[in-house]
């Protein structure tokens, strides 16, 4: 592989943006307008039961099949992003989630809703998950990686705060027809920008990555984008790092995206509260969540990972233990102190996460991260379609909060149980200063 040194006494330089700001700015938007879909679930639970008398639980099924391929998909995505490119598969990840939202509002059958809101909502979706944000970050940035990891995987967040009250008054007003067109709506609009805007590698214009000293040319995708996946997959199962790992984000999954994104809004319902003002509260979530994650991601540059896994995933434990005490018919304010608590921590868990796969494997991590983000989604469909059960079968959710809350400490032990690496991985390699040879990276 060719490096190539930067000349600093280029003029300007120095002093112009350095565009891996631009292609972040372009990666958060893009995950804003898929993230849509994201708010829709747990709006409509209802008023599909209440039009197409389906079950909740055939209803939290299709769900289930979202979560999942959202994750089975992300490895091969990150693996088909270094062979076919970013733009690519952003743009037809857009697509597939404006038509899988856009043709609901012609079903008339249970199955043609897990086709729409399972598979082809899944598989777009899935295709801009968190490998996305993390094949991102690891080309274009050396220097604040956690700290944007942060901010892109608060692009979900943001999409969630941005729709959800919106789709609560539209399915109020005008019915969730309205609502699945406007995300399909959202989807579409973000496409030219991609298509425009959104660069492969700061190779191509010439540049290093942010804070690199060196221009450093793309490794060549090396065979078939499944075969690196499958590859990846199989090397990391043989460490003892990658189940821990796989293992606390399974949970991590189950007790948001399956849990509380899927659940909360019908399960205050249960209790007396409007769709609206449950819809209200989980977009604080997001609100929240954006701060809790972009300084999850400052921290992760200077805490280790391991000790924030561990606090982040017991703290989430014990306020999902007492959750189920604070539902009632109006937002309380002990409601209020948990929605504020449960934000910040909502996915705060992705850039320690991200940063322990660079640490453990290397050039492969985001395909490994992509797995271990599958194994999210695992816990996220297995959570979706359980509660929904727990529901139809008990009559209300109490037991899933309490074995969401138990399986939440566990995760904090696994994450204890990692190990540092005896010789960490560098994130770049020193080049010697001199009068012939100077390095130069963007800092500011």
């Amino acid at each position: 592989m060719t490096r190539t040194l930067v000349d600093p006494a280029a003029p300007g330089r120095a002093r112009r943006l350095h565009p891996a700001w631009l292609v972040a700015a372009v990666a958060f938007v893009a995950l804003v307008g898929a993230a849509g879909f994201r708010a829709t679930p747990s709006v409509l639970l209802h008023p599909l039961h209440a039009e197409f008398r389906w079950p909740l639980a055939t209803i939290s099924a299709a769900v289930s099949v979202n979560l999942l391929l959202y994750g089975l998909t992300a490895p091969f995505a990150a693996a088909l992003m270094d062979r076919f490119g970013v733009r690519r598969v952003v743009t037809v990840a857009l697509l597939l989630v404006a038509a899988g939202s856009g043709l609901t509002v012609f079903m008339t059958a249970s199955w043609q809703l897990i086709l729409c809101w399972g598979v082809l909502v899944g598989l777009g979706t899935g295709s801009m998950a968190l490998a996305f944000v993390a094949t991102v970050t690891g080309r274009w940035f050396v220097h604040r990686r956690g700290l944007v990891t942060g901010v892109l995987t608060a692009g979900g967040a943001a999409g969630q705060l941005v729709f959800l009250p919106l789709v609560a008054v539209l399915v109020r007003e005008h019915g969730w027809r309205s609502a699945a067109l406007v995300v399909a709506g959202a989807a579409l609009a973000v496409v030219p920008l991609v298509v425009w805007l959104l660069r492969e590698h700061p190779a191509d214009l010439g540049l290093p990555a942010y804070g690199a000293a060196e221009v450093v040319p793309p490794a060549p995708a090396a065979g078939g984008a499944a075969a690196r996946a499958v590859g990846a997959l199989t090397a990391a199962a043989r460490t003892r790092p990658f189940w821990l790992l796989a293992g606390g984000f399974a949970i991590c999954g189950a007790t948001t995206n399956g849990l509380v994104g899927t659940h909360f809004v019908p399960a205050a319902h249960d209790h007396g509260m409007p769709q609206t003002t449950a819809a209200g509260l989980l977009a604080l979530v997001g609100l929240f969540d954006i701060v809790g994650t972009i300084a999850s991601g400052w921290l992760t540059d200077r805490v280790d990972s391991r000790l924030l896994l561990g606090a982040y995933y017991a703290l989430r434990g014990g306020s999902l233990l007492v959750l189920p005490g604070l539902f009632a018919a109006s937002a309380e304010p002990s409601m209020l102190v948990f929605i504020v608590f449960y934000g910040l921590d909502w996915v705060a868990t992705v850039p320690p996460t991200v940063a322990l796969c660079r640490e453990y494997f290397g050039a492969s991590g985001a395909v490994v991260f992509g797995w271990v983000f599958a194994a999210h989604q695992v816990g996220a469909a297995v959570a979706a379609t359980g509660a929904g059960l727990v529901r139809d079968r008990l009559g209300d959710y109490a037991l899933a909060w309490y074995v969401a809350g138990a399986l939440s400490i566990g995760a904090a032990v696994l994450s204890l149980l990692l190990r540092r690496r005896g010789v960490p991985s560098p994130v770049a390699v020193p080049v010697p200063a001199g009068p012939a040879r100077r390095a130069w990276s963007y800092r500011g």
